[in-house]
Formats: structure tokens, sequence, C-alpha cells
């Protein structure tokens, strides 16, 4: 792997020789099961650990497993690994009925499909921006996909791989995150390169909550001029409001007029900021899954922790709308999902530092 101009990577695969992924390599990442089905179809087994990431609840990857299985892997996890052992002649091409949308899943499933002999279906594939961007790269590589962006993706292999030039689609959960920022602080932002198609919900709830987003030539305009209104809101996979922009919105709607009820679907534990939110001085209840948000006048600046990705920006949004000063540790969260956030908040006007240690 070699870095060249700013934001671009070149990848060189043509010598590796390693189908393990060890727990030192992975341990903060969450996705590391994404690399067990391209190991497994470029060497016929696989051995990686187990997925890390934030502590936001249960990450199966049982959906994983099944997917690799149904292709005519023999899979076992043992001691924090996983280990996957294609048949002799490869992965064969099978029907994989994905009993919930689960984008890593497809993920998973769509990078196996590609090195197995014959025809693949994949029902009940997640039909999040992300996946379609996977299936136009494998595209460009030379696979045959069809249905990207569907809940049915038809693959057809063995592909024969070639080299390809891949530009990625913009990151739709830090556009939807500086969207909030312009609307909590009762700003303007405007978004370069955010595109609506993939932030049609959220736009839709933002225009509820009283903020104003309308494209322009260059991405995606946010601004609010008056009071926000509280909005309920409910998680959903994709098209549906995203879990990773529930935690966000929750700061958003801790100083809306009004009362609103967030809930979340996707994961049983991702409401670990609502204890640190409220040392802010937000009023939330929660409810199983549900939180109820009553808007307050204003928050208070307080030390508080951070717990995972999502949580850490939404401490820092209500931070810039704290009165006093708003000190939020274990930040090194954010790196996972945010590149040099403190910086683009600062170049908007906000009164940030990121300290070291």
């Amino acid at each position: 792997m070699a870095c060249g101009q700013a934001h671009q990577v070149t990848l060189d695969a043509a010598t590796a020789v390693n189908a393990e992924a060890h727990y030192d390599t992975v341990r903060r990442a969450r996705a590391t099961a994404l690399v067990l089905g391209p190991l497994l179809g470029r060497f016929g087994h696989a051995r990686v650990s187990l997925p890390g990431g934030c502590a936001i609840g249960a990450r199966p990857i049982d959906l994983h497993l099944k997917a690799l299985t149904a292709l005519g892997a023999e899979v076992a996890v043992d001691g924090g690994y996983v280990t996957a052992r294609a048949p002799q002649g490869g992965l064969t091409g099978a029907r994989v009925v994905l009993t919930l949308p689960s984008v890593g899943a497809t993920e998973t499933a769509l990078m196996a499909a590609v090195t197995a002999r014959g025809e693949t279906e994949i029902l009940n594939a997640a039909r999040e921006p992300e996946v379609a961007d996977l299936a136009a790269c494998l595209v460009a590589m030379g696979a045959h996909i069809e249905g990207a962006g569907t809940q049915r993706l038809l693959v057809q292999g063995p592909a024969s791989f070639r080299p390809a030039t891949h530009t990625l689609i913009p990151d739709r959960i830090e556009a939807g995150t500086y969207a909030v920022a312009a609307a909590i602080t009762g700003g303007r932002l405007e978004l370069i390169g955010a595109r609506l198609e993939h932030l049609a919900v959220q736009c839709q709830i933002l225009e509820r909550a009283g903020v104003s987003v309308y494209p322009t030539d260059r991405g995606l305009m946010v601004e609010r001029a008056g009071h926000l209104r509280a909005t309920d809101v409910s998680t959903e996979p994709y098209p549906g409001f995203p879990t990773d922009l529930q935690a966000q919105f929750m700061a958003l709607m801790s100083v809306a007029e009004g009362a609103a009820m967030i809930r979340e679907t996707i994961f049983e534990n991702r409401f670990m900021h609502v204890p640190e939110l409220a040392r802010l001085g937000a009023d939330l209840t929660l409810r199983g899954t549900s939180v109820l948000v009553r808007g307050v006048p204003r928050l208070r600046g307080a030390p508080v922790m951070a717990t995972d990705l999502r949580a850490s920006v939404c401490l820092i949004l209500a931070g810039l709308v704290a009165e006093g000063e708003t000190v939020v540790n274990r930040v090194y969260h954010l790196d996972r999902g945010y590149e040099d956030l403190a910086r683009k908040l600062v170049r908007c006007g906000a009164d940030i530092e990121r300290v070291p240690g």
C-alpha cells in the first residue's frame, strides 16, 4: 500500500501471501470480518481475529459466517479467531439469504461471491450507498454484479480481476454530522460533495425540525434562522434514518423546543452518550430502546467522557452551544470516523481545540 497525493491510496496485493489477520493488527477495527471473504477467495483459507471497534453492543458476525458457509466454506470460531476454509476447487455460487439486511454481511457475501464458481444470488441485501459503491469498485476490477442498491444482488463468478481506479462516494455520516453542527448552532454551512440522494431522510427530518436544506452546484446548503422544533426519529436500515446519526440528532433535540422521542432499532446498547449529555444539562429519560428528549433553553459546559465514535461527536456538537467550557475526554474514538474534525470546525467559526494526550 502506498499513499500518493492527498486522499489517494494505491494498493498492490500481487505479492500477498498471508491469509491471517492478527489481533494486534485489527483490535480497534469493527470491520475485521470484511477481510474473510477476500482472503478465503484468494487463498482458500483465512484466519481472522474477531471484531473490535466501538463498544456499542454486540457485533455478531453470524450472518457473515452463514453467508460463507452457503458458498461452501467450513467455518469455526475458536480462541477469539474465525477460521474459514474453502473446499477443494474453491467456493461455489449459491443462494445466500440474509435474515437481516446487514451491511457487513452483504459486503462479505459480495466479496466472496465474486471469487466463487457460478452464480450467487444474495437476498435481503443491504441497500446502503456504501454497498453499491463496493459493487461499483468490484465491477471496475472485473466482477459481474447486478442489482447494486437493491435487496437482490446477482453475481456471476469467478471474476477475472484487473487493476482499476475507483473514487469513493462522499461520507454521508460525516456530511450529516456537519449538517447537525449547522443546525444546532443556527449557522449556515455548504457541504461540498454531499449528495441529497444519500441523505434524503435525514434532510426531511431536519426540515421538520426547522432547518433548511437545499442542493447547490457543489453539494448541499444547510442553514437555520428560526427556532428548532422537537422531532421524533427512529433509526432504520437504509434508506431510513441511520443509527450512526442518532447520537448527533439527540444533541440537536436537547436544545429544541418541545419533546422528541428517539428510538434505536439497530444496536441494543447505543445510548451510552445519554448520561454524558445529561452532564451538560440535557433533559433525557431513557425508556428501553427509546430516549425521551425534552428540549432545554441552554446547555452548560462540563467535563464529559466519550464512549464511542458517534458519542464523541455528539458531545462535541453539544459543547458548541453549551455555556462555558466543555472538555471531552477519550476523543481518540473520533479518528476512526472523522478527518481533522477540530480544524474543520474552527474554519467554520467554532472555538475548539484538540489537546494532545
